[in-house]
């Protein structure tokens, strides 16, 4: 009972491991591990009966059973694999592929669904032929394997490779008249040894349809037959016999004990009980065609685990690739940011921003035209330098596939207001001229001096004064007043550019706090997602190891 778990582990490892390895449903390694498993997970012993078409297989197996139970022709005739099994009376059961079962009395429906067709092909709707009878051999737990003739058809070929592997003992039945062919030594080599089946007996058949001499000669090369192939057997069992199968099934259908020695059937069956007999303490003779054909498993799953390795290493790699070009990228996006930072802070550097726009922006003021200068050429400037910064935390928005910070926002102070001081005052004379007093008018064009008439500005109001220039105060007292107005003017636009200054450094600061989520995002390997691959790497490797040990412990059971 023990042994028979160590085989149910191990054939549902084999499961387990062909369903991972996605092979071909029609390959020969599948086929041949899942008929492994099946001969593990079945403890009945069993014999089956093996050769090319017409060497008299089914004959040698009714002979045995003493009774015409399966068809024979003189045409090769059996087409499926049939199981002969014990059974209180004769019937058949045939499993079609459907799932459907069909069982009868008798062996006569064995003619509709277990025979080759006119074309001499087998039926491909049927599963499993199962003939019981009710035979001593048969009730020792015994069951008996009726194979299709090889050489014939690629289709029985594979079915009676495949039913190679799912025995304990292989009869394989020659011919007398043309001694193991070269096709039936390729079999014996490619179906049979090198899948590690050893457990086989030779039966030399029609022996007795050639003359004396050279039955003599037959014998000789049987004997040589035998010493070249040594298979695993009990001791003191011999591994060929001559059995002249036709002959000895007339003699057990007529009764006639003494003809049947004659066939040498008797030799032969005892051998077969001798075998079947010890076949609990030899189940031994399992083990190499499991092994063999285990190995053969372990050997695709190692390079199955070998290519998802690889695979998987592949893809760390890709990984580690996109990693580093995403820190390299990281560092230019940084790079970049950090210079146009720079770049504007630079300019919004006071010394240098009113080294650049100071005079400039005093004549607006004095021009009135403050507005116009404002949304000119300054706002111009300081859009440039705003894209120049923003375009970097997009492109790392982008590249790092993160929400993108409001845009960088520079607001710009009030305008300025401006205080002129009082003009100089006028001359007594100028009461006397004409009666003119002075008249404010709001230009908002600023102080104008020209001609016969002067102006002055005071905010947005002009003075105007006597055209008559003798009315004027001396020319050192207007260039005293004009340089205290040239005064106001700048210190209004230093007033207005130190303002900006200061709150374009704020919110470049701020902004700046606000990318820095994004420039220093922390970009360090991640774990490779687990995918498939790697559970399926896993599960092969855990099944491999099982599969090692279950091997062991099946060879230590022996």
């Amino acid at each position: 009972m023990e042994q028979q778990a160590v085989f149910r582990n191990l054939a549902n490892s084999l499961r387990s491991i062909i369903g991972l390895l996605d092979i071909e449903q029609n390959s020969q390694l599948r086929q041949d591990a899942i008929a492994i498993c099946d001969y593990l997970e079945n403890p009945i012993f069993r014999i089956a009966v093996f050769g090319p078409f017409n060497y008299g297989k089914s004959t040698l197996l009714n002979a045995l059973l003493g009774k015409r139970t399966l068809p024979i022709d003189l045409i090769p005739t059996t087409g499926a694999a049939i199981h002969l099994g014990y059974g209180e009376e004769l019937h058949t059961r045939i499993t079609l592929t459907d799932g459907r079962d069909i069982s009868e009395s008798g062996t006569d429906i064995l003619k509709q669904f277990a025979i080759l067709d006119d074309q001499r092909r087998m039926r491909d709707d049927v599963a499993r032929v199962e003939v019981f009878c009710a035979h001593p051999f048969l009730q020792t737990g015994v069951e008996l394997l009726d194979l299709p003739g090889t050489d014939d058809r690629e289709a029985q070929d594979v079915l009676v490779r495949d039913q190679l592997l799912t025995v304990d003992l292989i009869v394989q039945v020659l011919d007398a008249r043309k001694l193991m062919t070269l096709g039936e030594r390729e079999n014996l080599r490619d179906w049979l040894i090198d899948r590690g089946i050893k457990t086989i007996v030779f039966v030399v058949n029609f022996l007795n349809l050639l003359e004396p001499e050279d039955q003599k000669q037959v014998y000789n090369r049987m004997l040589f037959v035998a010493e070249s192939f040594r298979s695993e057997l009990p001791n003191n069992i011999s591994n060929i016999y001559r059995v002249d199968a036709l002959p000895a099934l007339r003699a057990r259908l007529k009764g006639d004990t003494a003809a049947a020695q004659t066939t040498g059937l008797a030799t032969f069956e005892s051998a077969l009980q001798s075998i079947a007999a010890t076949k609990h303490e030899n189940l031994g003779i399992r083990f190499p065609r499991v092994e063999a054909i285990a190995n053969r498993v372990k050997q695709a799953s190692e390079a199955k685990v070998q290519t998802l390795t690889a695979e998987l290493a592949t893809a760390e790699q890709k990984n580690k690739a996109k990693l580093e070009i995403k820190q390299k990228a990281q560092k230019l996006i940084q790079k970049g940011f950090s210079a146009s930072i720079s770049d504007f802070q630079g300019w919004l550097y006071l010394p240098k921003l009113l080294d650049q726009y100071k005079s400039e922006l005093a004549l607006a003021l004095q021009n009135g035209t403050f507005s116009f200068w404002e949304q000119g050429a300054f706002k111009e400037a300081i859009a440039k330098y705003q894209d120049d910064i923003i375009k970097w935390v997009h492109q790392g928005c982008e590249f790092f596939d993160c929400a993108s910070p409001v845009d960088l926002s520079i607001s710009f102070p009030s305008a300025p207001e401006v205080i002129l001081p009082e003009p100089p005052p006028q001359s007594s004379r100028a009461k006397d001229s004409g009666g003119v007093t002075p008249v404010a008018i709001a230009t908002g064009l600023g102080w104008m001096f020209g001609g016969p008439m002067g102006a002055a500005v005071a905010g947005g109001a002009t003075y105007l004064f006597n055209k008559n220039p003798s009315n004027l105060e001396p020319q050192n007292s207007s260039t005293s007043y004009l340089e205290q107005v040239t005064q106001v003017y700048a210190e209004a636009a230093e007033n207005y550019l130190t303002r900006f200054s200061m709150e374009a450094f704020t919110a470049l600061q701020h902004y700046e706090q606000l990318a820095a989520q994004i420039m220093t995002i922390n970009l360090t390997e991640k774990p490779v997602k687990r995918t498939a691959q790697h559970h399926q790497l896993q599960l092969l490797e855990t099944l491999l190891e099982n599969l090692s040990q279950e091997l062991e412990a099946l060879k230590e059971s022996f």
